[in-house]
C-alpha cells in the first residue's frame, strides 16, 4: 500500500526513499514502535533541522585568560553550547589576541582568571595592558559579558575579570549582565552564567522558526571535577639532610590500573584531607563534640583552614560576634574560638568553602617512572597568633600517609608548560627549591628520546650539603651530556645571599647567546618573589644583549612568550 500523500513534503525525495523502504516492509507492531521511537528521539534532544539562518550567522567571540586551565576549560564548554544554539563561535586565547580584534566583533563572552594578588594570567598580560591603555580602541556596537574566576582567600578577588568588565564598558561596549564572579567551587555557577549569557546574546528567532533549547546541565558541563582514581603511595623519602631547616619529600605514586596518564610539565592533583586534630578543634569550637557525621564532613569536604573577609562578615551576621575580626595570619578555628557561639551543622558548613585538591608538578616522565608518577612536596609548617599551623596536604603526606596508603588523584594537564616540539631546540630551566620538579621530568624525557637540544638548569636552595635536591641525578646528566650546563645558587653557604637571579645575571652573555639561538625558557616555583626577580634578571640580560633599553627588552620577552619560548608555572 502506498503511503498517504503529504500536503507539503518537507523531506527531499532522496531522503524519503530509504524511509519508505523501511516503512513498506514494517509490521503494524514495528510501525507503532517506530512512531514512539521518533517521538522519544525528538523529546530527548535529537538533532533538529538547521537553526534559523539568522542564528546560524550569529558570530560570537569567546575570549579567555587562563593560568591553570580552568578558564580555558570553561571557554571550550561555552563554545560547544554556543554551537548547539546555532552560533558561529570563535575561541580566542588572550595570549593570541589584541584589543583591536574586538572592533569587528558583535558579541563577546570573556572568561578570565585572576592570579595572585589581582594580576592577570601571565599569558594574558600583554592583552590586559593594551586593553587598559589609553590607546585602546573604542568598542561601540559590541555586546559583552564577563565571567571572572578567583579565590576569596585573596584580597583582590576576581580583580582581572572586574577590571576587564569595567574597561569594556568604558570603551563603549554594551554590558549584557553584571560580571559573574566565581570562587573555587565555580562549576555550577559558571554553567548557570553560560546559559543566561548565551540566551541574552542569541538574536531573536525568525517568526515561525523552531527554537532550539539546550539542556545546559549536559551540553555545558562547565568544568566539573576531572576524572580521578585511587592510586597507591609506593615510596616516600625525605631529600633534605636531618640538619636542614627545610623538609622536602620525594614521593612515588603508582598509577597502575588507574587509567591516568601524564606528560612532563603536567600537575597531579591530590584530594585533600584535613588534620584530624584540627577537625576535632573546629567541632568542639561549635559546641558539637561527639558529632561523628560533622567530623567526617569536615575531614574531606570542607576547607577549615582558609579564612576570608566574607566568612567573617557572614559569621558576624549569623552570631552578632567577631565583626571586623582581622583575617591576616588567621584561620577558621581562630574565628570560631573568638566568637564562642554554638553553631548547627548547617550554619557551620554554610560558612565554609569546598576543600580543593592540591596540585603538584609531576617530577618524572612516564618513560622513567614505571607506571608511576613522582612528586616533590615541601612540608609546610609555621606558627601564627600562638597556634601551630600546617599545610593541609603537604603535612598529611609527610606525617600521616605511610607507604601503601591510597590517594585520590587526578591529572591536571598543563599544555602551556611542555617541552618544545623540536627535540633540537635548546632549553633553559630555572627552578629553585621544589620548582625543580618538572625539570627532572624534562630531563628524563630528553634522555629517553635522545633529544639533541642543549639543556641548562639554574637551581637554588639554602645549602649545598643539605638541600641539593636530586643532586646525584643532575650530576649524572651533566656528565652524560643530557644536561649541558648547571648553575647553582645556595643562599646560606656564604655571608652574602646568592639566588638564581644572581646566577642569571652573572651568566648574562652566554645566556643571551642561547636566547638569541632560539632557546625556550622555563620558570617554575614561587610567584611572589622568585618569579618576579627572575623576570627582572632576564630583562637585564636581554637589554644588554640587544644593546637597547628596558622597553625593548620587555617587548622582546613578550614576543618570546607569545611564541611559546618563555613559559612560567608559578604559584
Amino acid at each position: 500500500m502506498a503511503p498517504p500523500a503529504l500536503a507539503a513534503q518537507p523531506i527531499a525525495p532522496e531522503q524519503l526513499a530509504p524511509l519508505e523502504t523501511v516503512l513498506r516492509s514494517a509490521t503494524p507492531e514495528q510501525l507503532t514502535w517506530l512512531a514512539g521511537y521518533v517521538a522519544g528521539f525528538r523529546a530527548a534532544g535529537a538533532p533538529r533541522p538547521a537553526a534559523p539562518a539568522q542564528a546560524a550567522r550569529a558570530k560570537l567571540t569567546i575570549l579567555y585568560a587562563t593560568e591553570s586551565g580552568n578558564a580555558e576549560t570553561l571557554a571550550n564548554a561555552a563554545r560547544k553550547a554556543a554551537q548547539r544554539l546555532g552560533f558561529a563561535p570563535r575561541l580566542l586565547d588572550m595570549a593570541d589576541a589584541t584589543p583591536a580584534m574586538l572592533t569587528e566583533a558583535e558579541r563577546l563572552l570573556v572568561i578570565a582568571s585572576t592570579w595572585g594578588e589581582g594580576d592577570p594570567p601571565q599569558r594574558a598580560e600583554a592583552f590586559y595592558a593594551a586593553l587598559l591603555a589609553e590607546t585602546a580602541p573604542r568598542l561601540a556596537g559590541l555586546r559583552f559579558a564577563v565571567l571572572a574566576l578567583g579565590d576569596r582567600a585573596y584580597v583582590n578577588f576576581c580583580e582581572t575579570g572586574r577590571r576587564i568588565d569595567a574597561r569594556l564598558a568604558e570603551l563603549g561596549a554594551e554590558r549584557l549582565r553584571p560580571v559573574g564572579e566565581c570562587d573555587l567551587d565555580y562549576a555550577a555557577p559558571a554553567r548557570a552564567w553560560t546559559e543566561a549569557v548565551l540566551d541574552a546574546l542569541a538574536p531573536p528567532a525568525e517568526p515561525g522558526a523552531d527554537v532550539i533549547r539546550v539542556d545546559f546541565a549536559r551540553a555545558a558541563p562547565a568544568a566539573d571535577a576531572p576524572a580521578s582514581a585511587t592510586a597507591i603511595l609506593t615510596e616516600k623519602v625525605r631529600l633534605n639532610s636531618s640538619r636542614s631547616s627545610a623538609e622536602t619529600w620525594h614521593l612515588e605514586v603508582s598509577l597502575d590500573g588507574t587509567g591516568l596518564s601524564y606528560e612532563p610539565g603536567d600537575a597531579i592533583g591530590i584530594a585533600a584531607r584535613n588534620d584530624p586534630a584540627l577537625v576535632a578543634e573546629v567541632v568542639a569550637a561549635t559546641g558539637r563534640e561527639g558529632d561523628a557525621a560533622l567530623a567526617e564532613a569536615l575531614t574531606d569536604r570542607y576547607d577549615i583552614t582558609t579564612l576570608t573577609p566574607p566568612m567573617v562578615a557572614a559569621y558576624a551576621a549569623l552570631t552578632g560576634r567577631a565583626e571586623g575580626f582581622a583575617v591576616a595570619g588567621r584561620q577558621v578555628i581562630d574565628l570560631l574560638a573568638e566568637g564562642g557561639v554554638p553553631l548547627s551543622t548547617e550554619q557551620l558548613t554554610g560558612l565554609l568553602r569546598p576543600l580543593p585538591p592540591r596540585l603538584y608538578s609531576a617530577a618524572s616522565a612516564p618513560e622513567a617512572a614505571d607506571a608511576a608518577v613522582h612528586l616533590l612536596v615541601s612540608a609546610v609548617r609555621w606558627e601564627s597568633h600562638g597556634r601551630r599551623r600546617s599545610g593541609v596536604v603537604s603535612v598529611d603526606l609527610a606525617d600521616r600517609r605511610a607507604v601503601g596508603a591510597p590517594l585520590s588523584v587526578h591529572v591536571k594537564p598543563n599544555p602551556h608548560f611542555r617541552l618544545p616540539a623540536e627535540p633540537d631546540r635548546p632549553i633553559v630551566m630555572i627552578g629553585p627549591g621544589t620548582g625543580v620538579a618538572p625539570f627532572r621530568g624534562f630531563m628524563q624525557r630528553r634522555e629517553a628520546t635522545g633529544a639533541s637540544g642543549r639543556s641548562w638548569l639554574f637551581f637554588g636552595a639554602r645549602q649545598f650539603t643539605h638541600d641539593f635536591l636530586y643532586q646525584l641525578e643532575w650530576q649524572d646528566w651533566l656528565r652524560a651530556g643530557v644536561l649541558s650546563r648547571l648553575d647553582l645558587a645556595f643562599s646560606r653557604d656564604q655571608p652574602e645571599k646568592i639566588y638564581v637571579q644572581d646566577r642569571i645575571r652573572a651568566a648574562g652573555p652566554e645566556l643571551w647567546r642561547w636566547l638569541a639561538d632560539g632557546a625556550a625558557v622555563y620558570v617554575c616555583g614561587d610567584a611572589k618573589a622568585m618569579a618576579r626577580d627572575v623576570h627582572a634578571a632576564l630583562l637585564d640580560v636581554i637589554a644588554a644583549g640587544l644593546g637597547k633599553d628596558a622597553d625593548a627588552a620587555a617587548e622582546w620577552l613578550r614576543a618570546a612568550q607569545r611564541d611559546g619560548r618563555y613559559k612560567r608555572d608559578v604559584y
